[in-house]
């Protein structure tokens, strides 16, 4: 499982980073609120531990911008521990609050009660489709007989991951755009100038794509070859 730590203090950040990686989680850092947004929505964590006190956007702030997007599941971290800044983490959509300084037993604790809370489960190791094969949590597809795995952004990863749980059907935009984006999130403009990235990527010529086929007037999908 992907965790994303957002605190300002580096070494406090590395120091939980060590932590969690020593019971298994994968994590990723950011040190401000800006950078923290810019990270969720690229590495789509199982978990944000974020802490309140930081530059450019506090934590509070990313908290309701992330709660109103999606149900992640958030931890505060705070040197502050008074009632009042509790409550209003909750209010925000918080699932908890860890005051500063705590023990690695501590923080491992809450991280798994959480995350069992939440029903997170490790992401499919691998799905294959033709002569693709998707690693979703490494967003990394090979294709043969050429073994090098392509590296993805999370939205190419989405996408590609759809497309190949769904090979050969035909997915309307509006299906796909609401399974990458959300319903609230992209448009066909974004998904044409996503389709054009993956096929720039994994076709020998993305002019004239094998594997992502446009249905004119309907939608796309992934040729099983």
């Amino acid at each position: 499982m992907k965790i994303l730590v957002v605190d300002d203090d580096r070494v406090l950040a590395d120091v939980i980073t060590f932590t969690l990686h020593k019971e298994g989680y994968e994590v990723i850092k950011a040190f401000d609120g800006v950078m923290a947004l810019e990270r969720w929505q690229e590495d789509n964590p199982d978990l944000v531990i974020l802490d309140v006190n930081m530059p450019r956007m506090g934590g509070f702030d990313v908290c309701r911008r992330i709660r109103s997007q999606s149900d992640t599941p958030i931890m505060l971290l705070t040197v502050r521990g008074d009632e009042e800044d509790i409550l209003g983490g909750f209010e925000l959509g918080a699932d908890d609050y860890i005051v500063k300084p705590f023990s690695p037993r501590q923080l491992v604790a809450r991280v798994k009660a959480i995350l069992r809370r939440s029903g997170a489960k490790p992401q499919q190791l691998e799905i294959t489709a033709g002569d693709l094969t998707l690693f979703p949590g490494k967003r990394e597809v090979i294709k043969s007989p050429d073994l090098e795995p392509i590296s993805l952004t999370h939205l190419e990863n989405q996408l590609l991951e759809y497309l190949i749980t769904n090979a050969g059907q035909v997915l309307t935009v509006e299906m796909i755009i609401d399974q990458v984006w959300g319903p609230a999130g992209g448009d066909r403009d974004m998904l044409r100038q996503l389709i054009h990235r993956l096929r720039t990527k994994i076709e020998s010529d993305p002019s004239d794509p094998v594997f992502i086929h446009t249905v004119p007037g309907l939608g796309y999908g992934l040729l099983n070859r």
